[in-house]
């Protein structure tokens, strides 16, 4: 598994040097490619079919999250992959319609495309990549110009839409395991076993102190899944609270300056992409310090280029590389003071 992982980092970083030396509006401009080949890999997954070693609709323990592709020892989460294309083309929708984004039209057509692409992700069940899906297209028409009365009627009606929904109708949105990490984190008492793993985070957590145990130490708290959804919990243990508050540092510098680049593209398409690659990066670093904090429920969203999840990484790798086309194709950033 891990010699699997360190192959798809390798991979990841083979591909984001290839993909700087692309012109990213040529990958805008093959939309239907990339479009058809991750969403067609995104609806195998909802067959739950097993042909010889080939898998569709796997969920790796413990979790019940049926989103993944296995073959053999290799497994791929698909819905990383449609991130890309989803930044991509929403990012060439922006770019068609940016005049008229204000348009009670145009903004339907553009809501209708994010919220296609977070109701798969749901059915799918991966709600923690549908949040993030939704916070990218939100970030990036924001971007584009959204007027802030639509933006505060969207936040009016969704907190109230979702309450409601969540108090009246649990079942009709939720599965059982999601309810019941809802549940968990507002009462742990009464759900121990599905709380265990944010109580052991926050136990690693604060066992780090100050400086930490040691990244070479063996006397460390067993924190269920820390390679993954955890792995903030795990190395704030190792490096204490110094050694955290560098990682988050470090995190924002690589989001900041990818919002800078797009800030500074010389066209509006270079500015959506970096926009959505700053969301997915940015509103990833937030729900996973939420769940390793128990500010919300767990739902399965790594701490990006830290966490060992392969395909999240390659996801990760493949928008750097995505974001330093933009910064290489742009005359304004290469010869600027």
């Amino acid at each position: 598994m891990r010699s699997c992982r360190r192959g798809q980092a390798l991979l990841g970083i083979v591909c984001a040097v290839a993909l700087s030396c692309i012109d990213y509006r040529s990958l805008v401009r093959i939309w239907p490619i990339h479009v058809i080949f991750s969403w067609s890999l995104v609806l195998l997954t909802l067959t739950h079919a097993n042909i010889g070693p080939l898998t569709l609709g796997w969920a790796p323990p413990p979790t019940q999250n049926y989103s993944w592709i296995r073959f053999g020892s290799l497994s791929l989460q698909p819905t990383e992959l449609a991130k890309i294309s989803f930044i991509l083309t929403f990012s060439m929708h922006l770019d068609n319609v940016r005049e008229r984004i204000n348009e009670p039209k145009e903004l339907a057509r553009l809501l209708l495309h994010i919220l296609a692409a977070v109701a798969v992700v749901h059915i799918q069940g991966d709600d923690g990549t549908a949040i993030v899906f939704g916070c990218i297209g939100c970030v990036m028409l924001f971007v584009a110009g959204l007027s802030w009365k639509y933006i505060f009627s969207a936040l009016a009606l969704g907190v109230t839409g979702f309450s409601l929904m969540i108090g009246f109708f649990p079942d009709k949105i939720l599965r059982g395991y999601q309810y019941e990490r809802i549940m968990a984190l507002i009462h742990p008492e009464k759900w121990p076993d599905i709380a265990r793993q944010q109580q052991g985070g926050k136990i690693a957590i604060g066992s780090g102190q100050i400086f930490g145990r040691g990244l070479f130490s063996e006397d460390h708290y067993n924190v269920i899944n820390a390679q993954d959804d955890f792995m903030f919990s795990y190395l704030a243990e190792c490096v204490g609270f110094v050694g955290s508050i560098a990682i988050l540092v470090v995190l924002l510098f690589i989001a900041v300056r990818t919002l800078s680049t797009g800030l500074r593209s010389e066209d509006h398409v270079g500015t959506y992409i970096c926009a959505g690659v700053f969301a997915a990066i940015s509103w990833q670093i937030i729900i996973n310090l939420g769940m390793n904090l128990s500010l919300m429920p767990v739902i399965g969203v790594t701490l990006p280029f830290f966490s060992a999840g392969g395909t999240s990484a390659l996801m990760m790798y493949l928008s750097v590389g995505i974001v330093t086309s933009v910064y290489m194709h742009n005359k304004k950033n290469l010869f600027s003071n």
